[in-house]
């Protein structure tokens, strides 16, 4: 080998620069932090301060990690750990007691457990520390017996993933990570991507790299439809969100009642309303999913004979739309690129966004029907062109 050749091998051990934002590296650190303390919390309460079953095993910072740091890989979702983490113990504590030599016992068990865990679909790298640590934990451990396998795997386990489950939920963060798929797509399990590969396709290419890729084929699919929004929207060119917004937008203001408003959105067949002020700046926008988490309080739970009605509405105050509305809203321009819109409908969880003019006055909305509506037309004006 020559020496550039070496150089070269050498540099390819690099790592690839960490797209994440500071704000989500420092999110995944407070939640391992978390999850790590409520785990050995929650072991000190259950088991008492005297017992001789250690608080916390090693594997289950690597399970932080996965769980709070890449909870979207598909070796970090909630199956993958316990499931990992229970037959790799098993598999240890079997290993430990039936070879006396640590190091046979040791390569055994970890190959027997990552063997376990392709066959039960519940990879997860540190479960293969877990399995070592039932062979080489030491007089503890090995005096557990299969005990070890409930007290301590299964309990850190589960508190760890409660911990993530209830972190990624307050911090808004979606977990357990499944690919996102249109539903026409899981219906045909044949329907094209923009890019024109089926998910079949996409499946059989996974399959033919004949290795395990920590990411799951519906996140693929989902990057493939938003690279193709992306190159579409590129080449409409000068269009903006003025070409492609409803321009017959329905607005309220923040004294609407709630039961107004619920009937706005069902006669106009709409999802979402905009709260506007006097001047049609934008102050919130409400939704359905708004009006129905506090149907209690709304028109669906309102008796439905008048005078029950009546009698009722002096006791239960109606809510107005300025207490259910979302005020964080996300607004664009009507001089705004189309292509902008890709990545705020893509990864932010935004279905409907209003349009403000010059003067930051509501003029419009834009859903993802319409941005794909003015692509498709865009396409088409290009296609009589060329003929």
């Amino acid at each position: 080998m020559s020496r550039s050749a070496l150089v070269r091998w050498f540099i390819s051990f690099a790592p690839s620069p960490v797209s994440v934002r500071w704000q989500e590296r420092l999110r995944s650190c407070i939640g391992a932090l978390i999850g790590i303390a409520v785990t050995g919390i929650s072991m000190h309460f259950l088991l008492g301060p005297d017992t001789r079953i250690p608080f916390l095993v090693a594997p289950m910072g690597a399970s932080a990690v996965l769980l709070f740091a890449v909870p979207a890989s598909p070796l970090a979702q909630p199956w993958s750990i316990i499931g990992g983490n229970l037959v790799s113990a098993t598999v240890g504590v079997a290993c430990a007691s039936w070879l006396a030599d640590p190091v046979s016992a040791a390569a055994l068990a970890v190959a027997v457990a990552t063997g376990a865990m392709f066959a039960l679909r519940c990879v997860h790298p540190p479960s293969g520390a877990v399995a070592l640590t039932a062979v080489l934990g030491g007089p503890a451990v090995h005096a557990l017996g299969f005990r070890f396998v409930l007290e301590p795997i299964a309990i850190q386990s589960m508190a760890l993933l409660a911990s993530a489950l209830v972190y990624h939920a307050v911090t808004g963060h979606r977990y357990p990570h499944t690919g996102r798929q249109n539903a026409d797509d899981k219906a045909s399990g044949n329907a094209a991507t923009n890019a024109g590969i089926t998910r079949g396709q996409l499946d059989a290419l996974v399959k033919r790299r004949d290795e395990l890729l920590a990411i799951d084929p519906g996140d693929l699919e989902l990057l493939l439809r938003e690279a193709q929004m992306l190159v579409n929207a590129r080449s409409a060119g000068a269009l903006t969100c003025a070409d492609v917004m409803s321009c017959n937008v329905v607005s309220v203001s923040r004294g609407t009642r709630a039961a107004a408003a619920w009937s706005v959105l069902k006669r106009h067949h709409v999802k979402a309303l905009p709260v506007i002020d006097d001047t049609r700046h934008v102050v919130g926008i409400v939704t359905r999913a708004n009006l129905v988490e506090r149907r209690a309080f709304g028109v669906p739970l309102q008796p439905k004979i008048p005078l029950l009605r009546w009698l009722k509405r002096n006791k239960v105050p109606a809510p107005v739309v300025g207490e259910l509305m979302t005020t964080a809203v996300c607004t664009v321009t009507t001089g705004t690129p189309i292509a902008d819109l890709i990545p705020i409908f893509a990864n932010s969880g935004h279905h409907h966004i209003p349009v403000l003019d010059v003067h930051q006055r509501l003029v419009g909305m834009i859903t993802q029907a319409d941005l794909i509506s003015g692509l498709y037309r865009q396409e088409q004006a290009k296609e009589r062109r060329a003929a």
